[in-house]
């Protein structure tokens, strides 16, 4: 209801003060809107404070936040607007009232593909402070939480506070270089930490909980092709369930906490069975050990028997889902350089098998059909893509483009 809204936003502004306010609405809103200009974004975050703080006075009238909402809303929905342009807009504007409002705060732009923020030099970095601090600090905040905005906020808010910190610190040391070599070294893994949860977040946001399992077990099942189902099927679906619970979570320690104990999960299963996930598990760092583990290449393929395929009867049975993921960690231990997005399409397609067939009127006619059709076209597949990506995995990139 209206008095909710108003009352999380002036709460907010009371506990955190203006200037933390402000700098949380510009990561937070950098975040919702990716691809939206520095200066739309400043915008917007201007707007948004100056209705905090006329609105959330005890002296403000009761109607001081839903009218001057309302305006913001109106402001949003006009031709010429100065905020970020998302194609859900006009259907928003569609709608009036408090509809229209939560409707317009709901949008949010699709993550960057890849983060595009380049730290510059030292030097550099000291200049641009040196010359603004202020403005300095919003491009900043603006520009690395659009990129790595699928990281949770408390991630990002720590991860940003401690540069910005930095920054104003080292730039005025007497030995600056010396300064930042210290900083960044004692900062490592709250970068670290930031990178892996805007990837692994990115990848859940886009897949969900269900096909991120699948995703992780064929990950370790190509790093680790020796091991069973058994061992790395509980791995997958406990990396799961710490995405599920922390990449929207507003608790500062849910990331940073749960995944240091699935990677000490990960390192009492596997790293006494491969010199690898050994050498990873060395140290007290587990975030720098889950990084480590995350970034080893693949191993190369044993040599084994054809996968076994599930009967149609196990397909459709109450373990089918299972069967369904055990198959995909079968095909990804035999081609550990196929690439994470074509085992993911190979998912999707015995799902959707499984969706159509199982309750049809004849199951096994119908999979059946699916299955000649996959056999026609899978082996061939598989085939280049393990010969296209084991040499690039194998090749460096001026040798690979040559081939």
């Amino acid at each position: 209801g209206k008095a909710y809204v108003r009352d999380k936003v002036c709460q907010e502004f009371k506990i955190l003060g203006k200037e933390n306010f402000r700098t949380l609405t510009i990561i937070a809103n950098s975040r919702k809107y990716s691809n939206a200009t520095f200066e739309e974004i400043a915008h917007l975050v201007r707007e948004i404070v100056s209705l905090a703080e006329t609105c959330c006075t005890e002296s403000a009238d009761p109607s001081c936040y839903d009218a001057g909402s309302s305006a913001l809303s109106a402001k949003s929905c006009g031709g010429s607007s100065p905020f970020p342009s998302h194609p859900g807009t006009a259907g928003c504007c569609a709608q009036e009232g408090l509809e229209q409002k939560l409707c317009l705060a709901a949008l949010r732009h699709p993550p960057q593909q890849l983060p595009r923020y380049l730290q510059p030099s030292n030097q550099e970095l000291c200049q641009a402070f040196q010359k603004d601090p202020k403005d300095f600090a919003d491009r900043f905040l603006h520009e690395y939480s659009s990129s790595y905005g699928q990281a949770p906020l408390p991630v990002l808010l720590g991860s940003t506070t401690t540069f910005l910190s930095m920054v104003s610190t080292c730039c005025i040391s007497p030995a600056p270089t010396a300064c930042f070599l210290k900083e960044k070294l004692e900062s490592k893994t709250l970068s670290l930490l930031t990178l892996m949860s805007n990837r692994v977040c990115s990848r859940f946001a886009a897949y969900g909980k269900d096909k991120v399992t699948v995703s992780y077990l064929a990950s370790l099942a190509q790093k680790m092709p020796g091991a069973s189902f058994e061992d790395l099927f509980p791995l997958a679906e406990d990396a799961a369930e710490v995405f599920s619970q922390c990449c929207d979570s507003v608790d500062e320690d849910c990331m940073p906490k749960k995944l240091s104990e699935h990677a000490a999960k990960a390192c009492g299963a596997l790293g006494s069975r491969d010199k690898r996930f050994a050498t990873c598990c060395q140290g007290k760092n587990l975030v720098q050990s889950y990084f480590c583990i995350s970034a080893l290449p693949p191993a190369p393929a044993p040599t084994l028997p054809a996968a076994p395929k599930p009967t149609n009867g196990q397909l459709c049975g109450e373990e089918g889902a299972r069967r369904a993921k055990r198959y995909l960690f079968e095909l990804a231990r035999r081609h550990t350089s196929i690439p994470d997005a074509a085992l993911g399409k190979l998912y999707d397609a015995s799902e959707k098998a499984r969706g159509e067939c199982c309750s049809a009127k004849d199951p096994s006619a119908c999979l059946d059909s699916k299955r000649l059709r996959m056999g026609e076209e899978l082996p061939p597949f598989l085939e280049k893509a393990e010969q296209l990506c084991g040499q690039y995995a194998q090749l460096n990139f001026l040798d690979f483009k040559k081939r």
